[in-house]
């Protein structure tokens, strides 16, 4: 038992850390009623139960240009937020994501005796592994949400835990008759599902390889129907024969017997749902040239790391053409070929190594382990 109510600080710079830091928040609320638990976040948390000090939406950006322009607030927080750790006013900092900033915040944090939680590590064994010695020196516990990074963090000194996957903690899929009945799609129908992205530069890089690679499959009659996991904001020219869905992407994940996805999250969204998969990477040429250099892992899909095997075909930079996309979604899109079936046995493994719900849980029992 705690003497006094203890006092967190839970940050979360942009909406998806504010999504998965109410969870946490809910979690915390849960195993510590009384505590006061101030944050840098949104309105997801705020409605979990935190006390928003720092409104996100003043501190995020996206373009280059905001970025810049919101750099001095950054500053001005971050000073804040060193005199608030050296006043000892917090028991315990946790941060969530956002790693440009929350590295800095967490060795403020951590130079003044606070002790630091960080969920959702930055992909330090991706092309940053030098970061690595900044981050031991800064956290207490790390939250991973892969299952291969504890073992690499521990190479660096810093103590993981494979905490689970967020994703897994998301409200139950829809069925794939409920998916396709939203979508207003036959039972019978081949569905090919487009995921380009969510950013404005994924969408412009992809979009036309994909949209060229499904005319081909509807041309040879080798699918039915395409539906694209869009946005809002998104723009998807000559999409006609499509159907594009601008909500959550829950409904076309269902809907799909096959899908041609942008790397990322995605990858494992895909796999969750059991969706067999082509997966496109493509940046600015000068992007992928330093990449090159740096990047230190044999796989680009989330899905081949989980696996730590070549589950599904990754397409990069010039690889990503319409004829390559559509040659391999057109196997995949037969559920008797070997490849479409071993491809399943291998996002069957992944769901595996996943584990289980409960990551929001499982921090929150971290942060109550550091407390004093």
């Amino acid at each position: 038992m705690h003497e006094r109510a203890p006092r967190l600080f839970v940050s979360a710079g942009e909406p998806s850390g504010d999504l998965h830091g109410a969870a946490v928040v809910r979690a915390l609320r849960q195993r510590l009623p009384a505590a006061t638990i101030e944050s840098l976040g949104g309105p997801r948390m705020r409605d979990a139960g935190a006390t928003i000090l720092y409104p996100m939406e003043r501190y995020t950006a996206f373009g280059i240009a905001e970025i810049v322009e919101k750099i001095p607030r950054h500053v001005r927080l971050l000073r804040a937020l060193d005199r608030a750790f050296a006043a000892r006013r917090y028991d315990l900092a946790l941060v969530i994501d956002y790693p440009g900033f929350h590295l800095r915040v967490a060795t403020s944090a951590h130079r003044h005796g606070v002790p630091v939680v960080y969920y959702i590590a930055p992909q330090l064994w991706a092309w940053r592994a030098g970061r690595a010695r900044r981050l031991a020196r800064a956290v207490d516990r790390l939250a991973a949400v892969l299952p291969f990074e504890p073992a690499f963090f521990a190479r660096h000194g810093i103590r993981a835990e494979y905490v689970g996957h967020p994703l897994l903690d998301r409200p139950p899929a829809p069925s794939r008759a409920d998916g396709r009945r939203a979508l207003g799609i036959g039972e019978r129908d081949r569905v090919l599902g487009l995921f380009p992205g969510s950013r404005g530069q994924e969408i412009a890089r992809l979009w036309t390889p994909f949209r060229d690679a499904a005319r081909r499959l509807l041309a040879a009659g080798q699918c039915d129907r395409v539906v694209v996991a869009g946005t809002v904001q998104g723009e998807y020219p000559e999409s006609e024969r499509f159907i594009v869905h601008r909500g959550g992407p829950e409904p076309v994940f269902a809907a799909a017997d096959a899908a041609l996805a942008k790397s990322g999250t995605t990858t494992l969204e895909a796999a969750l749902a059991d969706v067999p998969m082509v997966v496109a990477y493509q940046v600015h040429p000068a992007t992928y040239a330093i990449a090159r250099r740096l990047v230190s892992v044999p796989w680009i899909s989330l899905v081949n790391l989980v696996a730590e095997g070549p589950v599904v075909e990754e397409l990069i930079q010039d690889a990503v053409s319409a004829e390559r996309l559509a040659g391999i979604a057109a196997v995949l899109l037969d559920p008797a070929h070997p490849r479409t079936v071993a491809q399943r046995a291998g996002l069957q493994r992944v769901r595996e190594r996943l584990g289980s719900p409960g990551a929001a849980d499982r921090v929150a029992a971290l942060a109550v382990q550091l407390l004093p």
